[in-house]
């Protein structure tokens, strides 16, 4: 606790120091930074954690939100939702601008947009503050310098990366650039981004895990810069990254596919780059969590959280099915809904659905009958906010706590008892081997690709499933009180996940790749960016929208267009920049 209290102490005094050289966010242009006090040692690591504060989306630690949801770097909204893994959920007038985000039609005026471009701008100010400070500072070896300058160029790199996956086509500042209110967008980014992440990945320590956890390592800016490489398909550029990190032996996959989202098992073996969360240190609302995730818990009144957005969609549950040989129905998956529960009420008889799937869907998503954790068996409709807007399902387990936590892993003030002290896997192993794996289905390389992605089948294969089958099927308001038939010695529901016996050929290897992507990794903020870069976000999301309308008329008449692959550079940045910057294309 002393030291969260240190760190948050750092950050204040940090975002003080930098608060000017942030005010060409809002006019220009740049003023006077006051950062002669921290040319030594100490002063740049405050400088540094400052930077670091910005990673989990908020940036400072009480009550200022000026950015809030938009920059949640679990990317739930231009990622998640975007790539039809979720609805938006909660009401329709709640949050308006992501009704915007849902059905691709997001406007320059939008305030996530604009959350999202204030946050990466604000970190790469912060960031290249340090790096002037450490130019001047004195009494600092060599190699604190360079570990100093190498943690920055990650932080730096990685801001860049993160507005990049949004917006592509932003201006790149540097510490040496002597107005950052005249650097323009029309310049390929990525270029600049590799080279800081290169840099990382030359300096950062070799090992798996910082005595700072949070500060990132070789590994982590190998993964993100091989992130990036995968963005362009620049596969020849990613595959000796990716051969790198598995061939260290320094990172394994958990046991248990679960391991990788609950609070016990932060900073695990299959971990290469987490963002760490904390809560109860100071601040309120969860300000040194991520308030980003702050709306996506779900509002029953059982469960006394806050706000319903972010519920898996239809389209998600259904891509869970298998067949008789426990694999995905790679191209007829959509084709009939899963069973679910909408429009019926808590207290009316609903009879779950028998078919066999993949175990991970109940780790991902809860659906009425099934138990939620701890928090007792999901009652359907009584636990969401408001089906005809938002379906049927919860948000994830995966990015929620226990109920025995709650005192330790959520906030104990403020409203959003969602954010927690969990912290969010941004890079895991798992990422890896089916990133090599896709590298190896476009070589033709079946084997390969087979074997890795059966490394990750396997082990959801051996997880423990979610148990207590209940055959309770009208649910009221009050569940335990009353006689409820649950069996815990027995599955929730029928799972079977099985490994591919064969990949036939190329165009067959990729697809099941593709697939597994998302399987894995579903509700984790990446569906959009990954079908974007694989060329198909067109195809795919459109067809979405219209087998939605099965669930719900929310989509009706959306389109996704070349304009849609890109949010706009927010009216706002155009203004106070005419002439600098250029709007994306098609607004």
């Amino acid at each position: 606790m002393k030291k969260a209290k240190y760190i948050i102490f750092l950050a204040m005094i940090t975002a003080f120091a930098l608060s000017c050289s942030e005010n060409f966010l809002n006019k220009a242009p740049l003023g006077v930074t006051s950062e002669n006090i921290f040319y030594d040692a100490k002063g740049v690591n405050a400088l540094l954690t400052g930077t670091y504060a910005m990673v989990g989306g908020k940036g400072d630690t009480y009550e200022n939100w000026d950015i809030t949801w938009g920059s949640s770097v679990t990317a739930w909204t231009f990622g998640g939702i975007a790539g039809g893994d979720a609805y938006k959920g909660s009401t329709e007038t709640d949050q308006i601008p992501i009704n915007e985000i849902e059905r691709w039609d997001i406007q320059t005026t939008n305030g996530y947009a604009a959350d999202k471009w204030k946050w990466y701008l604000k970190g790469v100010t912060r960031a290249n503050g340090v790096l002037k400070v450490l130019k001047l500072a004195k009494g600092i070896t060599a190699e604190q310098a360079i570990e100093f300058e190498a943690e920055t160029r990650f932080l730096r790199g990685w801001f860049n990366f993160e507005a990049w996956l949004v917006f592509k086509n932003i201006p790149i500042i540097k510490e040496d650039t002597p107005d950052a209110t005249k650097v323009p967008n029309n310049v390929d980014a990525m270029p600049a981004i590799i080279e800081d992440l290169t840099f990382a990945i030359n300096n950062l320590p070799d090992v798996t895990l910082q005595i700072e956890p949070g500060r990132p390592t070789k590994y982590a800016a190998m993964a993100v810069l091989a992130r990036a490489h995968m963005q362009t398909l620049n596969y020849a550029a990613a595959k000796p990254l990716l051969d790198g990190i598995i061939s260290s032996g320094k990172f394994s996959l958990m046991p248990n596919f679960f391991d990788n989202f609950d609070v016990v098992h932060r900073n695990n073996a299959e971990s290469i780059y987490e963002i760490e969360r904390a809560i109860n240190n100071g601040s309120t609302d969860g300000g040194s969590a991520d308030i980003g995730t702050g709306l996506n818990a779900p509002q029953g009144s059982d469960i006394g959280t806050c706000c319903g957005f972010y519920q898996p969609s239809q389209d998600l549950v259904n891509a869970f099915k298998v067949d008789a040989g426990g694999l995905p129905l790679l191209d007829t998956y959509n084709q009939v809904d899963l069973k679910n529960d909408m429009n019926v009420n808590s207290s009316d008889n609903f009879v779950p659905f028998t078919d066999v799937v993949d175990p991970r869907l109940d780790f991902t998503v809860s659906r009425r009958g099934i138990p939620y954790m701890d928090w007792g068996v999901n009652r359907g409709n009584d636990w969401i906010r408001l089906q005809s807007n938002g379906g049927p399902y919860l948000p994830a387990p995966k990015a929620f706590y226990k109920k025995a936590e709650k005192t330790s892993a959520a906030p104990s003030t403020g409203w959003q008892g969602g954010v927690s002290t969990n912290n969010f896997r941004y890079y895991r192993l798992s990422h890896i081997l089916l990133w090599r794996a896709e590298i190896a289905a476009s070589e033709n390389d079946l084997g390969t690709a087979m074997g890795l992605v059966n490394q990750i089948r396997n082990r959801a294969k051996t997880s423990p499933r979610v148990m207590g089958l209940v055959t309770t099927y009208a649910l009221p308001s009050s569940v335990y009180p009353f006689n409820l038939n649950i069996d815990l010695t027995k599955p929730a529901a029928n799972y079977d996940v099985q490994p591919y016996t064969s990949f036939p050929s190329k165009d067959y290897a990729m697809k099941a790749v593709q697939f597994e992507n998302r399987l894995e990794f579903a509700m984790e903020g990446s569906r959009f960016f990954d079908l974007r870069r694989w060329g198909i976000a067109k195809t795919v999301l459109n067809q979405y929208a219209k087998d939605d309308l099965r669930t719900r008329q929310f989509l009706t008449g959306a389109t996704v267009s070349d304009k849609s692959l890109l949010a706009p550079i927010p009216q706002t940045q155009m203004d106070l920049q005419p002439g600098v910057l250029v709007q994306n294309p098609g607004y």
